[in-house]
């Protein structure tokens, strides 16, 4: 009787392992990818700073402001196409003009998009979603 007991426990704890580590390792896989969907958000947000400041000083070209805005998203870890870079000179802030730099990049889960796809197919769901970062500073004034 007690044999029988042991092998049932035994089964038991082999369920019930099972069935909780796919959903543990589903939040710790969960946990690596918002963080890494964070400081992919972050270094968007620092490179349309740092085009931001370029953009202000007087006489810089808008290809200055995209390549300080590149250079520094490659810095970061980050590819991000002229094309995803948009600059407006002549923003709106109070009574001073300001220039605005936004970067829209795509972004795509690397574990988190294939099983979103699994559970939702045919949806959006799992297709890669566009981080945009803005930043605005007002213009010098040349004197």
């Amino acid at each position: 009787m007690r044999n029988r007991r042991m092998r049932n426990q035994r089964g038991a704890a082999l369920l019930e392992t099972a069935i909780t580590l796919p959903i543990l390792l589903l939040v710790c896989v969960a946990i690596f990818e918002f963080g890494r969907a964070y400081q992919t958000w972050q270094v968007l947000t620092n490179a349309a700073r740092e085009g931001a400041r370029v953009a202000v000083i007087v006489g810089n070209t808008d290809t200055m402001v995209t390549d300080a805005v590149v250079t520094y998203a490659n810095i970061g870890g980050i590819t991000v196409a002229p094309g995803e870079i948009s600059i407006n000179r002549s923003s709106p802030l109070g009574s001073w003009s300001g220039s605005t730099v936004t970067v829209a990049h795509p972004f795509s889960f690397i574990v988190l998009n294939p099983i979103a796809k699994l559970i939702a197919s045919g949806s959006k769901t799992g297709e890669p979603l566009t981080m945009t970062a803005v930043a605005t500073m007002r213009n010098e004034v040349g004197s």
